[in-house]
């Protein structure tokens, strides 16, 4: 049975505007970017199998061209298709970042970091400089490593948050095992980075340690 002989109320597009998009399964959501099926498969029983195929939605998200492509109803426009979302996403995100008056371990500052870090293969040490009223001035990855450390030089930093005349600071890095905890290295070098910028009347605000699908934040754990 095609979708468009569903109840209304059944089908994805419907549903979504109706009850929102967050009423949607992953299936239903990937069902209205894929918009048709295959022969024999209805957008909905096309996007259960893709699910299936790369073992749920983010592993399709972040599968590469290739493989992307090699999957059933799929292809480069496709591809070219998703990676313009994800980018809107990313950069809807990033304005909403930019927006807000004042922030420090918000929920959008999580969001925003994930988007930029979560998938980096190598470990990437960030700062977002922000000004007095804690908007975001910058958003800059300062140093980056293998792919279980990287080197952080706190005189370089200092010269970063100098030269963008910033009044605090948020540092963020990710593990690229997945798993957010921070390690003592983590500890010592926000302790050493707090010292210097307070020298500089620079307030550290946050070191947020970005993993798989977790944020963890120094400041909210009490750790600063």
């Amino acid at each position: 049975m095609a979708i468009t002989d569903w109840p209304a109320a059944e089908r994805p597009r419907e549903k979504l505007l109706s009850k929102g998009a967050n009423a949607l399964s992953d299936a239903e959501l990937l069902a209205i970017f894929l918009r048709t099926g295959v022969t024999g498969k209805t957008a909905v029983d096309l996007a259960r199998e893709l699910l299936s195929h790369f073992g749920g939605l983010r592993p399709l998200l972040d599968a590469s061209q290739k493989e992307f492509c090699r999957a059933l109803g799929l292809g480069t426009a496709k591809f070219a298709q998703l990676q313009a979302v994800l980018e809107m996403s990313r950069r809807h995100i990033s304005e909403q970042l930019q927006r807000d008056i004042q922030f420090s371990s918000s929920r959008a500052v999580k969001d925003y970091l994930q988007l930029q870090l979560r998938e980096k293969t190598s470990e990437v040490f960030a700062a977002l400089f922000l000004d007095s009223q804690h908007r975001l001035i910058a958003f800059e990855e300062l140093f980056q490593g293998t792919i279980d450390g990287a080197a952080v030089y706190p005189r370089e930093v200092v010269k970063r948050a100098l030269s963008h005349n910033a009044a605090a600071v948020i540092f963020a890095h990710n593990h690229p095992s997945g798993i957010a905890e921070p390690s003592n290295a983590d500890h010592n070098i926000t302790r050493r980075l707090k010292d210097a910028l307070s020298l500089l009347d620079i307030r550290t605000l946050d070191h947020l340690v970005v993993g798989d699908a977790d944020v963890v934040s120094f400041a909210d754990n009490g750790w600063l």
